[in-house]
Protein backbone atom coordinates (compact mmCIF):
# COMPACT_ATOMS: atom_id res chain seq x y z
CA UNK A 1 0.00 0.00 0.00
CA UNK A 2 2.76 2.37 0.88
CA UNK A 3 4.39 1.63 -2.42
CA UNK A 4 1.16 2.38 -4.25
CA UNK A 5 0.74 5.69 -2.38
CA UNK A 6 4.22 6.79 -3.14
CA UNK A 7 3.58 5.89 -6.79
CA UNK A 8 0.48 8.09 -6.85
CA UNK A 9 2.34 11.00 -5.33
CA UNK A 10 5.10 10.66 -7.91
CA UNK A 11 2.55 10.64 -10.75
CA UNK A 12 0.79 13.69 -9.32
CA UNK A 13 4.12 15.51 -9.11
CA UNK A 14 4.83 14.67 -12.70
CA UNK A 15 1.40 15.86 -13.76
CA UNK A 16 1.80 19.07 -11.76
CA UNK A 17 5.13 19.81 -13.23
CA UNK A 18 3.78 19.04 -16.76
CA UNK A 19 0.81 21.38 -16.26
CA UNK A 20 3.09 24.15 -15.22
CA UNK A 21 5.20 23.62 -18.32
CA UNK A 22 2.12 23.70 -20.52
CA UNK A 23 1.02 27.01 -19.03
CA UNK A 24 4.46 28.47 -19.68
CA UNK A 25 4.30 27.39 -23.31
CA UNK A 26 0.85 28.91 -23.79
CA UNK A 27 1.90 32.15 -22.15
CA UNK A 28 5.05 32.30 -24.28
CA UNK A 29 3.13 31.76 -27.51
CA UNK A 30 0.62 34.42 -26.52
CA UNK A 31 3.40 36.90 -25.78
CA UNK A 32 5.05 36.07 -29.11
CA UNK A 33 1.80 36.74 -30.97
CA UNK A 34 1.34 40.02 -29.13
CA UNK A 35 4.90 41.07 -29.93
CA UNK A 36 4.42 40.22 -33.62
CA UNK A 37 1.17 42.19 -33.80
CA UNK A 38 2.68 45.15 -31.98
CA UNK A 39 5.74 45.10 -34.20
CA UNK A 40 3.57 44.94 -37.28
CA UNK A 41 1.56 47.94 -36.18
CA UNK A 42 4.71 49.87 -35.31
CA UNK A 43 6.39 49.05 -38.64
CA UNK A 44 3.23 49.92 -40.58
CA UNK A 45 2.64 46.51 -42.10
CA UNK A 46 -1.10 46.61 -41.71
CA UNK A 47 -1.63 50.19 -43.02
CA UNK A 48 0.40 49.25 -46.10
CA UNK A 49 -1.78 46.23 -46.60
CA UNK A 50 -4.80 48.45 -46.21
CA UNK A 51 -3.28 51.03 -48.60
CA UNK A 52 -2.55 48.37 -51.18
CA UNK A 53 -6.14 47.36 -50.92
CA UNK A 54 -7.15 50.95 -51.55
CA UNK A 55 -4.80 51.09 -54.56
CA UNK A 56 -6.42 48.00 -55.95
CA UNK A 57 -9.77 49.66 -55.40
CA UNK A 58 -8.54 52.82 -57.07
CA UNK A 59 -7.28 50.80 -60.01
CA UNK A 60 -10.67 49.22 -60.28
CA UNK A 61 -12.30 52.64 -60.18
CA UNK A 62 -9.82 53.90 -62.81
CA UNK A 63 -10.62 50.98 -65.08
CA UNK A 64 -14.31 51.67 -64.68
CA UNK A 65 -13.80 55.38 -65.34
CA UNK A 66 -11.71 54.63 -68.43
CA UNK A 67 -14.40 52.32 -69.64
CA UNK A 68 -17.03 55.00 -69.12
CA UNK A 69 -14.83 57.60 -70.85
CA UNK A 70 -14.31 55.33 -73.83
CA UNK A 71 -18.04 54.88 -74.08
CA UNK A 72 -18.53 58.65 -73.93
CA UNK A 73 -15.80 59.30 -76.52
CA UNK A 74 -17.39 56.74 -78.79
CA UNK A 75 -20.63 58.65 -78.56
CA UNK A 76 -19.02 62.14 -78.77
CA UNK A 77 -18.15 62.55 -82.53
CA UNK A 78 -21.70 63.28 -83.53
CA UNK A 79 -22.10 65.69 -80.62
CA UNK A 80 -18.75 67.33 -81.39
CA UNK A 81 -19.71 67.66 -85.02
CA UNK A 82 -22.97 69.32 -84.05
CA UNK A 83 -21.18 71.69 -81.67
CA UNK A 84 -18.52 72.48 -84.30
CA UNK A 85 -21.18 73.17 -86.92
CA UNK A 86 -23.08 75.38 -84.51
CA UNK A 87 -19.87 77.21 -83.59
CA UNK A 88 -19.01 77.73 -87.25
CA UNK A 89 -22.44 79.15 -87.98
CA UNK A 90 -22.19 81.47 -85.00
CA UNK A 91 -18.70 82.59 -86.05
CA UNK A 92 -19.85 83.18 -89.61
CA UNK A 93 -22.81 85.19 -88.38
CA UNK A 94 -20.52 87.31 -86.21
CA UNK A 95 -18.14 87.87 -89.15
CA UNK A 96 -20.96 88.97 -91.44
CA UNK A 97 -22.33 91.26 -88.77
CA UNK A 98 -18.85 92.70 -88.16
CA UNK A 99 -18.34 93.36 -91.87
CA UNK A 100 -21.72 95.02 -92.08
CA UNK A 101 -20.85 97.31 -89.19
CA UNK A 102 -17.44 98.09 -90.71
CA UNK A 103 -19.02 98.96 -94.06
CA UNK A 104 -21.54 101.20 -92.34
CA UNK A 105 -18.69 102.87 -90.47
CA UNK A 106 -16.67 103.34 -93.66
CA UNK A 107 -19.66 104.89 -95.41
CA UNK A 108 -20.27 107.22 -92.50
CA UNK A 109 -16.68 108.59 -92.65
CA UNK A 110 -16.34 108.78 -96.44
CA UNK A 111 -13.59 111.20 -97.47
CA UNK A 112 -14.72 114.01 -99.81
CA UNK A 113 -13.49 113.97 -103.40
CA UNK A 114 -10.18 115.76 -103.81
CA UNK A 115 -8.77 115.18 -100.33
CA UNK A 116 -6.83 112.10 -101.42
CA UNK A 117 -5.35 114.05 -104.34
CA UNK A 118 -4.19 116.93 -102.14
CA UNK A 119 -2.73 114.60 -99.52
CA UNK A 120 -0.88 112.67 -102.24
CA UNK A 121 0.59 115.95 -103.48
CA UNK A 122 1.73 116.87 -99.97
CA UNK A 123 3.20 113.48 -99.01
CA UNK A 124 6.43 113.16 -101.06
CA UNK A 125 7.66 116.70 -100.38
CA UNK A 126 6.70 116.47 -96.72
CA UNK A 127 8.89 113.40 -96.39
CA UNK A 128 11.87 115.11 -98.02
CA UNK A 129 11.55 118.17 -95.77
CA UNK A 130 10.77 116.55 -92.44
CA UNK A 131 11.41 112.81 -92.39
CA UNK A 132 14.49 112.27 -94.52
CA UNK A 133 17.80 112.26 -92.67
CA UNK A 134 19.47 115.67 -93.00
CA UNK A 135 16.28 117.10 -94.48
CA UNK A 136 16.32 119.29 -97.57
CA UNK A 137 19.76 119.17 -99.16
CA UNK A 138 19.94 121.13 -102.44
CA UNK A 139 20.59 124.39 -100.53
CA UNK A 140 23.22 122.96 -98.16
CA UNK A 141 26.72 124.42 -98.24
CA UNK A 142 28.24 120.99 -98.89
CA UNK A 143 25.45 119.75 -101.13
CA UNK A 144 27.93 118.29 -103.61
CA UNK A 145 28.68 115.52 -101.09
CA UNK A 146 25.13 114.18 -101.32
CA UNK A 147 24.34 115.05 -104.92
CA UNK A 148 22.32 111.85 -105.49
CA UNK A 149 19.75 112.79 -102.85
CA UNK A 150 19.87 116.40 -104.00
CA UNK A 151 18.81 115.49 -107.53
CA UNK A 152 16.17 113.10 -106.23
CA UNK A 153 14.66 115.95 -104.20
CA UNK A 154 14.81 118.26 -107.22
CA UNK A 155 12.66 115.74 -109.07
CA UNK A 156 10.17 115.65 -106.19
CA UNK A 157 9.79 119.43 -105.99
CA UNK A 158 9.31 119.70 -109.75
CA UNK A 159 6.39 117.25 -109.67
CA UNK A 160 4.92 119.12 -106.70
CA UNK A 161 5.18 122.49 -108.48
CA UNK A 162 3.49 121.29 -111.64
CA UNK A 163 0.75 119.49 -109.74
CA UNK A 164 -0.05 122.55 -107.61
CA UNK A 165 -0.03 124.69 -110.75
CA UNK A 166 -2.67 122.54 -112.46
CA UNK A 167 -4.65 122.12 -109.26
CA UNK A 168 -4.82 125.90 -108.97
CA UNK A 169 -5.45 126.64 -112.64
CA UNK A 170 -7.70 123.79 -113.74
CA UNK A 171 -8.86 121.23 -111.18
CA UNK A 172 -10.17 123.69 -108.58
CA UNK A 173 -11.90 125.94 -111.13
CA UNK A 174 -14.74 125.46 -113.57
CA UNK A 175 -13.06 127.59 -116.23
CA UNK A 176 -10.97 130.63 -117.05
CA UNK A 177 -13.59 132.99 -115.63
CA UNK A 178 -13.57 131.37 -112.17
CA UNK A 179 -11.60 132.84 -109.29
CA UNK A 180 -8.55 131.14 -107.82
CA UNK A 181 -8.69 129.48 -104.45
CA UNK A 182 -6.79 131.75 -102.05
CA UNK A 183 -4.76 129.00 -100.39
CA UNK A 184 -3.80 127.38 -103.66
CA UNK A 185 -2.82 130.71 -105.15
CA UNK A 186 -0.57 131.44 -102.15
CA UNK A 187 1.05 128.01 -102.42
CA UNK A 188 1.67 128.41 -106.13
CA UNK A 189 2.75 132.05 -106.30
CA UNK A 190 4.66 132.65 -103.08
CA UNK A 191 5.87 129.28 -101.83
CA UNK A 192 6.77 126.71 -104.46
CA UNK A 193 8.26 129.24 -106.88
CA UNK A 194 11.30 129.63 -104.60
CA UNK A 195 14.44 128.03 -106.01
CA UNK A 196 15.40 124.74 -104.38
CA UNK A 197 18.94 126.03 -103.75
CA UNK A 198 17.82 129.16 -101.86
CA UNK A 199 19.62 129.09 -98.50
CA UNK A 200 18.00 132.09 -96.79
CA UNK A 201 15.97 135.25 -97.39
CA UNK A 202 13.94 133.15 -97.90
CA UNK A 203 15.05 129.58 -97.28
CA UNK A 204 13.54 127.00 -99.58
CA UNK A 205 12.57 124.71 -96.67
CA UNK A 206 10.61 127.44 -94.92
CA UNK A 207 8.67 128.47 -98.01
CA UNK A 208 7.98 124.88 -99.04
CA UNK A 209 6.61 124.10 -95.59
CA UNK A 210 4.41 127.18 -95.86
CA UNK A 211 3.15 125.90 -99.20
CA UNK A 212 2.30 122.51 -97.70
CA UNK A 213 0.34 124.25 -94.95
CA UNK A 214 -1.65 126.14 -97.59
CA UNK A 215 -2.47 122.83 -99.27
CA UNK A 216 -3.58 121.39 -95.94
CA UNK A 217 -5.92 124.36 -95.42
CA UNK A 218 -7.39 123.74 -98.85
CA UNK A 219 -7.93 120.06 -97.95
CA UNK A 220 -9.71 121.09 -94.75
CA UNK A 221 -12.01 123.33 -96.77
CA UNK A 222 -12.80 120.40 -99.06
CA UNK A 223 -13.80 118.34 -96.02
CA UNK A 224 -16.12 121.13 -94.89
CA UNK A 225 -17.55 121.68 -98.35
CA UNK A 226 -16.06 125.16 -98.58
CA UNK A 227 -13.76 124.53 -101.57
CA UNK A 228 -14.18 123.10 -105.05
CA UNK A 229 -12.58 120.13 -106.79
CA UNK A 230 -13.78 119.18 -110.25
CA UNK A 231 -13.29 115.72 -111.74
CA UNK A 232 -14.21 116.24 -115.37
CA UNK A 233 -11.92 115.04 -118.14
CA UNK A 234 -11.04 118.60 -119.18
CA UNK A 235 -9.88 119.27 -115.62
CA UNK A 236 -7.59 116.24 -115.62
CA UNK A 237 -6.06 116.46 -119.10
CA UNK A 238 -3.84 119.52 -118.34
CA UNK A 239 -2.28 117.66 -115.40
CA UNK A 240 -1.51 114.65 -117.58
CA UNK A 241 0.04 116.92 -120.18
CA UNK A 242 2.35 118.40 -117.57
CA UNK A 243 3.34 114.91 -116.43
CA UNK A 244 3.96 113.79 -120.00
CA UNK A 245 6.16 116.83 -120.63
CA UNK A 246 8.17 116.25 -117.48
CA UNK A 247 8.63 112.54 -118.21
CA UNK A 248 9.70 113.45 -121.75
CA UNK A 249 12.42 115.72 -120.38
CA UNK A 250 13.61 112.95 -118.06
CA UNK A 251 13.58 110.45 -120.92
CA UNK A 252 15.70 112.72 -123.09
CA UNK A 253 18.30 113.20 -120.35
CA UNK A 254 18.45 109.46 -119.74
CA UNK A 255 19.07 108.43 -123.36
CA UNK A 256 21.23 111.25 -124.69
CA UNK A 257 24.92 110.58 -125.23
CA UNK A 258 26.08 114.21 -125.47
CA UNK A 259 25.26 117.47 -123.77
CA UNK A 260 23.97 120.53 -125.63
CA UNK A 261 27.51 121.87 -125.98
CA UNK A 262 28.59 118.67 -127.73
CA UNK A 263 30.53 117.20 -124.83
CA UNK A 264 29.94 113.62 -123.78
CA UNK A 265 27.69 113.03 -120.79
CA UNK A 266 30.11 112.70 -117.88
CA UNK A 267 30.06 110.05 -115.19
CA UNK A 268 28.98 112.66 -112.63
CA UNK A 269 26.18 113.99 -114.82
CA UNK A 270 24.86 110.50 -115.55
CA UNK A 271 23.90 109.80 -111.94
CA UNK A 272 22.34 113.27 -111.64
CA UNK A 273 19.97 112.49 -114.51
CA UNK A 274 19.27 109.05 -113.05
CA UNK A 275 18.27 110.25 -109.57
CA UNK A 276 16.30 113.23 -110.87
CA UNK A 277 14.15 110.86 -112.93
CA UNK A 278 13.78 108.54 -109.95
CA UNK A 279 12.59 111.45 -107.79
CA UNK A 280 10.06 112.42 -110.47
CA UNK A 281 8.73 108.86 -110.62
CA UNK A 282 8.49 108.48 -106.84
CA UNK A 283 6.51 111.73 -106.44
CA UNK A 284 4.24 111.00 -109.40
CA UNK A 285 3.12 107.54 -108.21
CA UNK A 286 0.97 108.60 -105.21
CA UNK A 287 -0.59 111.43 -107.24
CA UNK A 288 -1.64 109.03 -110.01
CA UNK A 289 -2.98 106.65 -107.36
CA UNK A 290 -5.08 109.51 -106.01
CA UNK A 291 -6.23 110.36 -109.54
CA UNK A 292 -7.48 106.80 -109.89
CA UNK A 293 -9.48 107.25 -106.69
CA UNK A 294 -10.86 110.77 -107.08
CA UNK A 295 -11.38 110.71 -110.86
CA UNK A 296 -12.52 107.09 -110.99
CA UNK A 297 -15.98 107.74 -112.52
CA UNK A 298 -14.45 109.78 -115.33
CA UNK A 299 -11.65 107.31 -116.02
CA UNK A 300 -13.95 104.30 -115.92
CA UNK A 301 -16.51 105.98 -118.17
CA UNK A 302 -13.77 106.67 -120.75
CA UNK A 303 -12.53 103.08 -120.38
CA UNK A 304 -8.91 104.02 -119.69
CA UNK A 305 -8.36 102.58 -116.22
CA UNK A 306 -5.90 99.96 -117.50
CA UNK A 307 -3.73 102.62 -119.13
CA UNK A 308 -3.53 104.53 -115.85
CA UNK A 309 -2.58 101.38 -113.96
CA UNK A 310 0.10 100.58 -116.55
CA UNK A 311 1.57 104.07 -116.14
CA UNK A 312 1.69 103.63 -112.36
CA UNK A 313 3.28 100.20 -112.71
CA UNK A 314 6.00 101.54 -115.03
CA UNK A 315 6.85 104.31 -112.58
CA UNK A 316 7.02 101.78 -109.75
CA UNK A 317 9.50 99.72 -111.75
CA UNK A 318 11.59 102.86 -112.20
CA UNK A 319 11.75 103.48 -108.45
CA UNK A 320 12.92 99.91 -107.82
CA UNK A 321 16.17 100.42 -109.74
CA UNK A 322 18.69 101.06 -106.95
CA UNK A 323 22.28 100.29 -108.00
CA UNK A 324 25.11 100.96 -105.59
CA UNK A 325 27.07 102.78 -108.30
CA UNK A 326 25.47 104.32 -111.39
CA UNK A 327 27.19 102.89 -114.44
CA UNK A 328 26.90 104.50 -117.85
CA UNK A 329 28.54 101.88 -120.03
CA UNK A 330 28.12 101.42 -123.75
CA UNK A 331 24.81 99.79 -124.67
CA UNK A 332 26.69 96.78 -126.13
CA UNK A 333 29.01 96.49 -123.14
CA UNK A 334 28.98 93.66 -120.62
CA UNK A 335 28.63 96.35 -117.93
CA UNK A 336 25.31 97.97 -117.07
CA UNK A 337 23.93 101.23 -118.37
CA UNK A 338 21.63 102.33 -115.57
CA UNK A 339 20.47 105.45 -117.37
CA UNK A 340 19.14 103.28 -120.19
CA UNK A 341 17.48 100.94 -117.69
CA UNK A 342 15.71 103.87 -116.06
CA UNK A 343 14.79 105.34 -119.45
CA UNK A 344 12.90 102.18 -120.44
CA UNK A 345 10.40 102.51 -117.57
CA UNK A 346 10.13 106.29 -117.80
CA UNK A 347 9.41 105.98 -121.52
CA UNK A 348 6.70 103.36 -120.86
CA UNK A 349 5.03 105.59 -118.28
CA UNK A 350 5.13 108.53 -120.69
CA UNK A 351 3.57 106.40 -123.43
CA UNK A 352 0.62 105.33 -121.28
CA UNK A 353 0.00 108.88 -120.06
CA UNK A 354 -0.07 110.00 -123.68
CA UNK A 355 -2.68 107.30 -124.36
CA UNK A 356 -4.67 108.60 -121.39
CA UNK A 357 -4.62 112.13 -122.80
CA UNK A 358 -5.84 110.98 -126.19
CA UNK A 359 -8.55 108.76 -124.70
CA UNK A 360 -9.84 111.46 -122.37
CA UNK A 361 -9.80 114.01 -125.20
CA UNK A 362 -12.13 112.02 -127.44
Amino acid sequence: MENQGSMNQRIAGIIGSGGFATKQIIIGISLLVIIILAGGLILGVYPKLQGSGNEEGNQAVTVNASHDASQKSAASPATAAKESHSGSLASAAKTVAGKGKQEDKDLSIEVPVGVAFVEATIGPLRYELSDRFWGWRPNDVFSFVTDNVNNFQLGVIEVTRRTVEKLTENISRTGAASSFDKNLENARSTCFVIEAESFMFPSSEGRYNDGLEELERYAEKLKKGEARFFTRADNLIPLFREFESLLGSCDDNLVKMREEDGSKVSFFKADNYFFYAKGVASAMIPILDAVEKDFYPTIERRNCLKELEHAIESLEHATHISPTVILDSDLSSISANHRANMAAHISHARFYIDVLIKTLST
